[in-house]
């Protein structure tokens, strides 16, 4: 992965998580309900490292079509779920070792895949 400054990405993903909360205000919304719903500072640039792996290997397309095609109703929505989630897990596990300020952020993302969960309890790892 390319050298970063996560000081400078932190201040991005603060001014996007501020517009994204003004906006769901402006629209209605009560802060206390989608609050705990929206994505913290930390995981935001997790999620911007993560879509620059994907430049850099060349898979941008290749994910964003494997995203459509796990949120459709086609039979095999579910293997592509799991494939972007290997995807992520992989990426995700990469940020955490390259960046120690992130490494708990990567990791509780990580715990939140279920399938990798699922693929690691049937593998005998959790």
């Amino acid at each position: 992965m390319v050298d970063v400054d996560i000081a400078r990405l932190r201040e991005f993903a603060r001014d996007e998580l501020d517009v994204l909360i003004e906006h769901r205000s402006r629209q209605g919304e009560d802060p206390w309900e989608f609050l705990p719903d929206m994505p913290t500072v930390d995981e935001l640039v997790v999620l911007s490292l993560r879509d620059d792996a994907l430049d850099e290997r060349g898979q941008t397309a290749e994910y964003l079509m494997a995203r459509l095609a796990a949120r459709s109703t086609r039979n095999d929505a579910d293997d592509h779920r799991r494939a972007l989630e290997r995807i992520d897990a992989e990426i995700f596990r990469a940020i955490g070792i390259e960046h120690p300020a992130l490494t708990r952020t990567a990791w509780t993302m990580l715990g939140r895949m279920q399938h990798v969960r699922d693929d690691a309890a049937d593998a005998g790892g959790v």
